[in-house]
């Protein structure tokens, strides 16, 4: 199990308007990269969430340039927290950042609260590639907002997840009418504490398998 992120990771500041995201990005050759979120602020969320790194360490295995933030008013990040309208930008800049260091393919992807503020930056258009949602919290915070939501490849939840359970994710997903992957792990709660491996193994098996 890997729980600590690998390589050289160097510090980076996202600036938008006002507000200065603090980040680390690994760099790897290629010109492919992901942006992670993590999970809600308000309950002790960072970038330094187990699965935010264990997602990374996904995609790093796979050749993918990694980039992680604390969203607005988390840690040194400036700002204040703004019920994942503002958080939205904060996404929205991190794209922009790969972007202008000509990344071609950008790759989202987002725990609990992180999934939920980008589904919704999807849903406005943002300009990614696909885009991987792990346990979005449908129990706990509303995506009533999104009426569709393309360019979703993956989606994964624990079997015992109360926050994002199996049966509501299902219907929504029927509900956007997507053909997205749909992974239930079996023994998971919401926080993985047993089941960083199973995650990494399913977000590696789906890398192989669009890669193929």
């Amino acid at each position: 199990m890997r729980t600590k992120e690998g390589g050289m990771a160097q510090a980076v500041i996202l600036k938008h308007g006002n507000i200065r995201l603090e980040g680390r990005i690994e760099h790897n050759s290629g010109k492919r990269a992901v942006v992670v979120t993590h999970p809600h602020p308000l309950y002790g969320g960072n970038m330094d969430n187990p699965v935010v790194i264990t997602v990374l360490n996904s995609f790093a295995r796979h050749g993918f340039t990694t980039l992680r933030f604390n969203f607005r008013g988390t840690e040194n990040s400036t700002g204040l927290y703004d019920n994942g309208t503002g958080e939205q930008s904060d996404v929205k800049a991190a794209i922009a950042f790969l972007k202008n260091q000509n990344i071609e393919d950008v790759f989202l992807a987002g725990y609990s609260f992180g999934a939920w503020v980008n589904a919704a930056t999807v849903a406005a258009g943002a300009p990614v590639t696909d885009h991987i949602m792990v346990s979005p919290p449908m129990a706990f915070l509303s995506f009533d907002h999104i009426e569709t939501m393309g360019k979703t490849g993956l989606i994964v939840t624990g079997e015992k997840d109360h926050i994002a359970p199996p049966g509501m994710i299902q219907a929504r997903i029927k509900k956007w009418n997507l053909h997205s992957r749909f992974a239930i792990l079996k023994g998971c709660d919401h926080f993985y504490s047993r089941g960083l491996d199973l995650l990494e193994e399913q977000i590696l098996s789906y890398l192989m398998q669009i890669q193929a």
